[in-house]
């Protein structure tokens, strides 16, 4: 008798620890979905979603469409100097990168014929006047952009010693497929932005009359009238102007959805605070962070979603976000 009434008893504390873990984990999950609610989509008093949303409206502007390809830094005159004769380098009176005007002394060389000298008599003999010494001159201004000899080194005639690029000649070389040669025009302007995201003001000279046979791009010049000193083989982005509209009606490219294939394009605009319908447009431009908007003609009070519209049917009830609404 005491052993079943010790297992009735048993029994009946799992059964009450199991209906207590039951309505416990009931409760998790009614908070827990009720959470999910308050910080998503809500329902109205119908039982329809409603959907937190972010405006905007349309601003009139300018807007353009770029056309962005590499170019790179060049010297295109450049002057070789050579040795007049064969000996020893005594003085370099230059450095790599140096500027240099014309006539400036480079090198002052000793022949080897006064090296021989010095290694006799005759060379010690006062009335003998032959020093040896040749003083290697710029022929034009520009800058050191090579230098392959040093003090001391031994050198031929004819031999390189450095090498003047003219500054003037300083150009961009563009790269530009035979495709999209309409937009490239030979005095035309344009922007070489700079790997440390700098923009200088350039202009398109003139063609090259070859194309590259492998690539098959042809070669455009471009200078820039800026006088920032920059080095040769630097890679830079040319921006060149494809299209542009002085006065656009243009919304947030967030604003614009469209179907799977990018054939129809449409927004959603505000038909009151809880009422958003679909609106198809047509679009024009579109830079990185706004998009033309053709047709239809929004006015400037229209209100555009921007955030919040993806998968939204038309006539969806939303509603605007709380800062939003203070911002109007």
């Amino acid at each position: 008798m005491n052993y079943l009434k010790t297992k009735f008893f048993s029994l009946l504390q799992l059964f009450t620890v199991t209906v207590i873990i039951f309505c416990l984990l009931q409760f998790n999950t009614g908070c827990r979905g009720k959470a999910e609610k308050e910080g998503g989509e809500d329902e109205d008093a119908h039982g329809a979603t409603i959907t937190p949303v972010t405006v905007d409206t349309t601003s009139t502007g300018p807007i353009a469409d770029y056309l962005e390809l590499n170019a790179t830094s060049s010297f295109l005159k450049k002057n070789t100097v050579k040795s007049p004769a064969s000996g020893y380098i005594q003085q370099v009176e230059v450095n790599i990168g140096d500027e240099v005007t014309k006539n400036k002394e480079l090198f002052l060389l000793k022949t080897k014929e006064a090296s021989a000298l010095d290694n006799n008599t005759l060379g010690h003999d006062t009335s003998f006047s032959f020093s040896g010494l040749i003083k290697v001159r710029s022929f034009q201004e520009g800058v050191i952009s090579t230098l392959n000899r040093h003090s001391g080194d031994y050198i031929q005639e004819g031999d390189e010693l450095c090498i003047v690029s003219d500054k003037s000649s300083f150009v961009f070389l563009l790269d530009v497929p035979y495709e999209l040669h309409q937009f490239i025009h030979e005095g035309g302007a344009c922007e070489i932005v700079l790997p440390d995201k700098q923009v200088l003001p350039g202009t398109i000279t003139s063609r090259l009359p070859s194309m590259d046979v492998t690539s098959q791009t042809e070669s455009y010049l471009i200078k820039t009238s800026s006088s920032r000193p920059l080095p040769e083989n630097l890679i830079a982005r040319i921006r060149i102007v494809k299209d542009k509209r002085e006065k656009a009606l243009t919304l947030p490219n967030t604003a614009l959805l469209s179907n799977e294939t990018q054939t129809e394009f449409w927004v959603m605009k505000l038909l009151n605070d809880s009422i958003a319908i679909k609106v198809p447009v047509k679009k024009g431009l579109e830079t990185a962070e706004r998009t033309e908007i053709i047709s239809p003609s929004f006015g400037p009070k229209d209100r555009i979603i921007i955030s919040g519209n993806y998968g939204l049917a038309d006539t969806a009830h939303i509603i605007i976000n709380r800062k939003e609404k203070e911002k109007e």
